[in-house]
């Protein structure tokens, strides 16, 4: 499947170019405007893998609109402008573009911003679903923990014998071993 882009740029001769440019080398444009305060939209509607923001817009300024795109962590943004001060460049990085192309630009500049700022928001996905993972197992972890402490307290077991408790009850009732350490908690269930 090729990579869906979504473009806003207020001079209409350079849009068109972009297009073609994009086009030209497989990308697939599925919205375009000139207007800073649509191109959220547009994002939400066409959910793009990327969307390349010119910085001085009618209606909303593309840092500004970088920062709305990026809340939701699925769409990478790729800041295009005339202007390459630090301060610019800081502010878009900020607001979430994980890429910055300064024009006027040649095609070949063009594809290597692309691949940076789609590789860098799958490393940003990837870290996320390893930090959430992570999370999951420090939450399951406590969640033992307590029940193996209620365990210990209320039915006089050893730590080893309550963990098994909850091992094993998970692998027979096939549940999480964070469900069966709720469901301990909770006193739904106990050792015979």
């Amino acid at each position: 499947m090729p990579t869906r882009v979504v473009i806003a740029e207020d001079e209409a001769i350079i849009r068109l170019d972009l297009k073609e440019m994009l086009q030209e080398e497989g990308y697939e444009v599925v919205g375009e405007t000139g207007r800073g305060d649509e191109v959220a939209a547009l994002v939400k509607q066409h959910q793009p893998d990327l969307a390349i923001l010119d910085v001085k817009m009618p209606g909303l300024d593309g840092i500004s609109a970088a920062r709305e795109i990026s809340e939701n962590n699925t769409t990478a943004v790729l800041i295009l402008t005339a202007f390459s001060q630090r301060h610019l460049i800081e502010r878009a990085r900020d607001a979430g573009a994980l890429a910055y192309l300064v024009k006027p630009f040649q095609k070949a500049e063009l594809v290597p911003a692309i691949e940076v700022a789609l590789g860098r928001l799958r490393d940003m996905q990837s870290l996320g679903a390893e930090v959430k993972g992570l999370e999951e197992q420090l939450e399951t972890r406590k969640l033992v923990d307590r029940a193996k402490g209620h365990l210990m307290d209320k039915h006089e077991l050893s730590e080893g014998e309550a963990f098994t408790f909850i091992q094993r009850t998970a692998m027979s009732e096939r549940q999480t071993m964070a469900a069966v350490a709720t469901m301990v908690v909770n006193g739904e269930v106990t050792p015979a």
